[in-house]
């Protein structure tokens, strides 16, 4: 099948031996009580395999409501899914789960949600700094309005968090962004990237006054709790997002996002061939 016929969500691309590994939140019903995670194969992004169920959420008992922008990771020799999923007391969170294969089958690797207990979050995403492992996540806008982005250490093992979350940053804080579509200001999708020249940058998404978008964020010391400053100009207005950053087998960078975002059925993988420029917002479609 093309990548234009996949109907997911939130989609997130690891290459691995001369191979490409898509996976997303299955579209229907928006990643409501759908029972897991999938994961599509190809060999030139343009062909990919029909899915292959890589997390049955149902076995383990978190198809509770929501199951939500899986991405893997690999860490220390092994795969580690981060993905939400709602808690039993009703609250999102995101889960860490393992593999020794690209394919799955994943199983949970941490007891429960790597978030706070009472607070709604979704979105999580791994990032190494000096050897030390961190989730990136969103606060989500429908408790507090304001979603934010922060930031909590894991154990090595990434079973658990260590200490509390650190905010990085409030959804407000981009200039364009807008709260006349949710009444609230909307984080999803955090991903960090390094560029060539060692900048820390951010992709996540908000809503300005046109639609979904792509916005990018970067550290003024390069660290993950420095100071974060935020670009004026978005990398995509095309109504889409929930984006990632990868590399082809030559190196040539490419960027993925679901486009349109709603409504729900329309939701397609739209992939991108980028380049990175020195100025603002860092990257621009080749």
């Amino acid at each position: 099948m093309k990548a234009s016929e996949i109907n997911i969500r939130d989609p997130f691309v690891v290459y691995d031996n001369d191979t490409y590994y898509l996976y997303g939140t299955r579209a229907k019903d928006f990643g409501s009580y759908v029972g897991g995670m999938d994961v599509y194969v190809s060999n030139d992004l343009e062909n990919w395999s029909e899915p292959i169920e890589c997390f049955n959420s149902e076995q383990y008992g978190l198809n509770r409501k929501v199951n939500w922008a899986p991405e893997v990771h690999l860490y220390r020799d092994r795969y580690y899914m981060f993905a939400t999923f709602t808690r039993e007391n009703g609250k999102k969170g995101t889960y860490s789960l393992v593999a020794d294969s690209l394919l799955g089958p994943f199983v949970p690797n941490s007891a429960s949600a790597l978030t706070p207990e009472d607070w709604q979050c979704l979105d999580g995403t791994l990032y190494v700094e000096d050897g030390v492992p961190y989730m990136i996540f969103c606060h989500e806008w429908a408790q507090i309005r304001d979603g934010e982005i922060c930031s909590v250490r894991l154990s090595e093992d990434l079973r658990t968090a260590v200490g509390e979350p650190t905010v990085l940053f409030k959804a407000s804080d981009l200039p364009c962004a807008t709260d006349n579509r949710h009444n609230g200001f909307v984080t999803d999708g955090p991903f960090l990237y390094r560029t060539a020249s060692d900048r820390l940058v951010m992709i996540w998404s908000s809503f300005d006054d046109k639609g979904y978008i792509e916005a990018v964020s970067f550290s003024e010391n390069g660290r993950i709790n420095g100071t974060w400053k935020h670009c004026e100009k978005p990398l995509s207005s095309q109504n889409g997002g929930h984006g990632m950053l990868f590399q082809d087998r030559c190196g040539e960078l490419y960027f993925t996002m679901h486009s349109p975002n709603g409504p729900i059925g329309a939701e397609r993988v739209r992939l991108f061939k980028m380049r990175e420029i020195e100025k603002q917002p860092f990257f621009e479609f080749v």
